[in-house]
């Protein structure tokens, strides 16, 4: 037998016979196409019926449809737009139809965008792979030989050279006789080794050839294992590298750095334009643009919760700019009521220094037409001139990552039956600086102090009579208004106590004219929450009610209200309960409003049951006050069919004392979600809300809701 090893072509591997197989060829896989546009989203229509109003608004059938979309859109999976859609009709006369379509870009999407890219970063599809790469092919050679001129040493025939080798060395070369011993009795063997004559050594270099050709190749593995390790230690410095550049573009875009800072060191990091799109310098610079109903929402003093028919846009690379323009559809609280507006319009301008949730320094300029007067004014009242101008410079000083404070100082035009016509126009009573009456101050901050978890805000400002802005309504007199506030965590985090005190932190649009509130306005809030413990929440804050005086004339009352609530949900015998316990108490007064429930203290308990696809609910309740009381009780059911079917159903009982009236109600609802089509909810309900002489009257309402996610 001829070893097979001494026919290797190298010292390791043997070439054997190869059988051919087929070859059923290779298919490249067709290059995936990136879609030049990507639409995710969801539509809603809802169908609303009411056959009775609530105090005080005796209205009845009424109907009110809306209908919306959100729309997700990306183009080519780059660049990351959102459209809004949303109608709501009505033949109420208390509700405004609204209409609005947005389209809007955000920088904070287009980050988003980027960090799904980031943490999904395949690296081996980078250019800059491929030296890695080629570097690991080299290395796995390099170990390749490594590992062939070790296992050299160990082959039969390497082994067989030194076993001849260390025989000759051992015996030498046999070359002639040994002597005859001495003729005596005895043999000194103990002495016989030094008496011996040494054996001629045979000049033989075999061993020594050997041991040299040895040493060489132990000198070859000794410096091929110093080129691995270098050469290992650079795949691994480059190998980090690209790998702590995925880490740094996460980290990037998860922490708060400008657009300038963040761009400079993306172009640092050589990424390809999978990750980085065109433009990404001035779309992450670009926080955002909005087009058709869009919201002003810039300063205490200029515009704030301004919803506009237009455009606005806000650039802030490392300097700031804004602008907004359009018709003011509504402003903050004043959608509600239907009634003719006068046609209003504004026009923001704002420049600066700084990040806008950073240090800062922007000024302002707003001009445009708006509702000088709130809805307690007459009709009759003619405005001749209801333009105004205006101009603020506000600053910003983020002290350190847990606290800010904002200062702002405002001057507008004076009101059009102030200026003196015809010298004084917007400008020139605007830039009259010896009258202090169309000032405003402005100052707010915030901390967060992270050994106590304690929140601190507060805010303070002044308006002058004769201020104007988009923020504010011009009441006539002078104006000033603080705020304070504190959330405190108890116990780590189980209990947190919220308090507030606040004067005149808004102008209500539904105040008279010349009127100035001292009232200040308290409000506490406490919720205790501890693992299997059940939730407790004690609130004591102002409340609002809208009430109609006459045509287009309203009154808001406020009063305070106290509410508490237990909530626990647990189990028992392995069945999911869950048991709420509130009580509500009105500081009101019957002279406020009609309000059924004025002075009144609400009790509530509700017991849920969960049995799989079976829901129980019973819920029992009283209302009472120094004339009357109201006790109700009510048990529903709902139960999934199916995965797609849902049903339930329902009583409800109300005894109202005094007048002894006995009324029982109903609930129904249904859900059925079908596939690729969407989901269709429909609900009836049969109650009971506060009519004429304190009595309850019947209320039928219904809904039909139609959703589609995609």
């Amino acid at each position: 037998m001829i070893p097979l090893y001494l026919y290797a072509e190298r010292e390791d591997t043997v070439t054997g016979v190869r059988i051919r197989s087929r070859n059923d060829g290779y298919f490249m896989p067709a290059k995936k196409r990136t879609p030049l546009i990507t639409v995710h989203g969801n539509i809603m229509y809802d169908l609303y019926y009411q056959s009775h109003a609530d105090t005080p608004y005796l209205e009845r059938e009424i109907y009110q449809h809306t209908l919306q979309t959100t729309l997700d859109i990306t183009l080519r999976n780059q660049y990351p737009l959102r459209v809004a859609f949303s109608t709501t009709k009505s033949n109420a006369s208390l509700l405004r139809s609204i209409t609005g379509l947005n389209l809007q870009y955000t920088n904070r999407d287009f980050k988003n965008a980027l960090l799904a890219k980031a943490q999904a970063w395949d690296a081996g599809k980078i250019k800059q792979w491929q030296e890695i790469q080629d570097m690991k092919l080299q290395l796995n050679k390099s170990w390749d030989s490594l590992y062939r001129m070790k296992s050299w040493f160990n082959t039969p025939e390497q082994i067989q050279r030194m076993v001849e080798a260390r025989e000759r060395e051992l015996y030498g070369k046999a070359g002639g006789k040994l002597p005859e011993l001495p003729n005596k009795p005895h043999l000194p063997l103990k002495d016989l080794r030094n008496k011996l004559p040494k054996l001629p050594l045979v000049k033989d270099s075999t061993l020594q050839t050997l041991q040299r050709e040895y040493e060489l190749k132990a000198a070859k593995i000794d410096s091929l294992q110093k080129s691995i390790a270098k050469a290992e230690a650079l795949y691994e410095k480059k190998l980090g590298a690209y790998g702590l550049k995925k880490e740094t573009l996460v980290g990037l875009l998860t922490r708060r750095a400008s657009p300038k800072e963040l761009i400079s060191h993306l172009e640092g990091m050589n990424l390809p334009d999978s990750i980085l799109p065109k433009g990404y310098k001035t779309l992450l610079s670009l926080r955002t643009i909005g087009i058709g109903r869009t919201m002003v929402d810039y300063s205490e003093l200029t515009a704030r919760n301004i919803s506009i028919i237009g455009v606005q846009a806000e650039l802030n690379p490392s300097w700031y700019f804004a602008v907004a323009s359009g018709a003011v559809d509504y402003r903050f609280r004043d959608f509600v009521v239907n009634t003719n507006r006068q046609r209003q319009y504004l026009n923001v301008v704002r420049v600066g220094k700084g990040m806008k949730d950073g240090n800062n320094v922007i000024l302002s300029y707003y001009t445009g037409k708006k509702q000088a007067y709130n809805f307690g004014n007459s009709q009759q009242v003619t405005v001749p001139d209801n333009r105004i101008m205006g101009f603020s410079l506000e600053g910003r000083w983020q002290l350190d990552k847990n606290t800010y404070f904002i200062g702002e100082a405002a001057k507008s035009s004076m009101p059009s039956h102030v200026r003196v016509a015809p010298k004084d126009g917007l400008g020139g009573s605007m830039l009259r600086f010896a009258d202090r009456s169309n000032e405003a101050y402005a100052i707010s901050s915030y901390t967060f102090i992270p050994a106590t978890g304690t929140r601190l805000s507060g805010m303070y400002k002044m308006m002058g009579a004769n201020f104007q802005s988009f923020s504010l309504y011009a009441s006539g007199s002078k104006q000033s208004g603080w705020m304070l506030k504190a959330d405190q965590p108890f116990f780590k985090q189980q209990l947190t106590i919220s308090a507030s005190l606040r004067k005149n932190t808004y102008t209500s649009i539904f105040e008279t004219s010349s009127y100035m509130s001292n009232t200040v306005f308290k409000s506490i809030q406490a919720t205790f929450r501890r693992r299997n413990w059940p939730v407790i929440s004690l609130g004591y804050f102002p409340s609002s009610q809208l009430m109609k005086l006459g045509e287009d004339r309203f009154m808001e009352n406020m009063f305070y209200t106290m509410t508490g609530t237990v909530s626990h949900y647990y189990k028992y015998r392995n069945t999911g309960m869950n048991t709420m316990f509130s009580g509500t108490r009105f500081y009101n007064r019957q002279a406020d409003s009609n309000f059924v429930y004025f002075n009144s203290t609400n009790l509530l308990l509700n017991q849920a049951i969960f049995l799989g696809k079976l829901t129980l609910n019973g819920t029992v309740s009283s209302a009472t006050n120094q004339d009357y009381a109201l006790f109700g009780a009510d048990g529903n059911a709902q139960y999934k069919i199916r995965s797609w079917l849902d049903a339930g159903g329902g009583l409800k009982y109300n005894y109202q004392t005094v007048y002894r009236l006995r009324q029982v109600g109903y609930t129904a609802n249904v859900r059925v979600d079908i596939p690729k089509i969407g989901e269709i909810m429909l609900m009836a309900d049969q109650g009971f809300v506060p009519g004429a002489d304190k009595k309850l009257v019947p209320n039928k309402t219904g809904r039909l809701t139609y959703t589609r996610i995609f």
